[in-house]
């Protein structure tokens, strides 16, 4: 199924797939999303086949706003009722104890489950449209690089899905930030765009951090947001040996820049990013299949800045390549 063009004909179709137990891809803020029906097991069975996902890695239900809590959730605080109202829609995924209705299938078999009003406008208005959950995790296969683009869904997954959206690139490109409010006191799982310093200044109070949970949620995996080809996190100052020791072995390399300039070599082929946070975010999964398609010996990534702008973007590096 290659790629349409998200205009609301095809909008209402992808909704009537849904209700069908079809699966769709469709755009969100963060990541392209690979949805099915969220109380429907079986379509729920299917986006974990069609991804290779083992059956017990949770998913996030996208629902199409705060008013839907309460049919996916029980014990809600005031403080997610609190931040649903200034960060939704957004990229903020809040994971709850779940009503005893929501399929173990969507849970990962835990009694808790992950809930995200997103903001883009194709997303929003397939949720309503569809007036239900949509269970949808990035639509790539598991542990490889998420797909922005519509046509990365199509490269990667092809007729494995039913249908999918075409809503433009991503504008955040990394995974929502995931907070944990199953326990007593909030615990941040996964560093998104809005940042643990954010939260925890809209809040009022300390958020710890992912080794103080026993809850499972997207992202956790060591391995993650992989390319195919052997990808290495260099340290800037190293960047030029790491390129210099694989000229000498004859080795095809790759190269995400940020502040250091790499002369050309024929054997070389750099992408220099951009400095900033959010835009480096917003580019670099893109830059990692551009470079990943070419059949490279070896992707080298310069470390970007270590600050809590780039909490993230580090995280999702951390996992997607090994140390230099």
């Amino acid at each position: 199924m290659k790629p349409v063009y998200a205009d609301h004909r095809a909008i209402e179709l992808a909704a009537d797939l849904l209700r069908r137990g079809k699966l769709v891809a469709f755009p969100t803020e963060t990541v392209y999303g690979l949805g099915a029906d969220a109380l429907n097991p079986t379509a729920v069975a299917r986006i974990f086949s069609a991804k290779g996902r083992p059956a017990d890695h949770p998913l996030i239900v996208h629902i199409p706003d705060a008013s839907y809590l309460s049919q996916w959730a029980i014990d809600i605080p005031d403080a997610v009722k609190r931040l649903t109202a200034e960060f939704w829609p957004g990229p903020l995924a809040i994971i709850l104890k779940k009503q005893p209705a929501v399929p173990m299938a969507v849970t990962g078999g835990q009694n808790t489950v992950a809930l995200r009003m997103p903001s883009h406008p194709v997303a929003l208005q397939l949720l309503q449209i569809f007036s239900g959950g949509i269970a949808a995790p990035s639509a790539n296969r598991f542990c490889r690089i998420s797909p922005t683009q519509a046509i990365h869904v199509f490269e990667e997954l092809g007729n494995s899905v039913d249908f999918i959206l075409d809503g433009g690139p991503c504008q955040v490109g990394v995974e929502s930030t995931i907070i944990d409010f199953s326990k007593d006191k909030p615990i941040l799982l996964r560093p998104g765009q809005i940042t643990q310093i954010e939260l925890e200044a809209f809040l009022q109070t300390e958020i710890q951090n992912a080794n103080h949970s026993a809850v499972r949620a997207p992202g956790m995996m060591e391995i993650h947001y992989a390319p195919m080809t052997p990808t290495l996190l260099c340290p800037a100052n190293q960047l030029p040996k790491a390129i210099n020791d694989s000229i000498a072995l004859n080795r095809s390399v790759g190269v995400l820049a940020c502040h250091q300039t790499i002369n050309s070599h024929a054997s070389i082929q750099v992408l220099t990013m951009p400095q900033q946070a959010d835009d480096y975010a917003q580019s670099l999964y893109a830059a990692l299949r551009e470079l990943d398609r070419l059949n490279l010996d070896l992707i080298l990534v310069e470390q970007p800045p270590v600050t809590m702008a780039w909490s993230a973007i580090n995280d999702r590096l951390a996992k997607a390549t090994n140390p230099y």
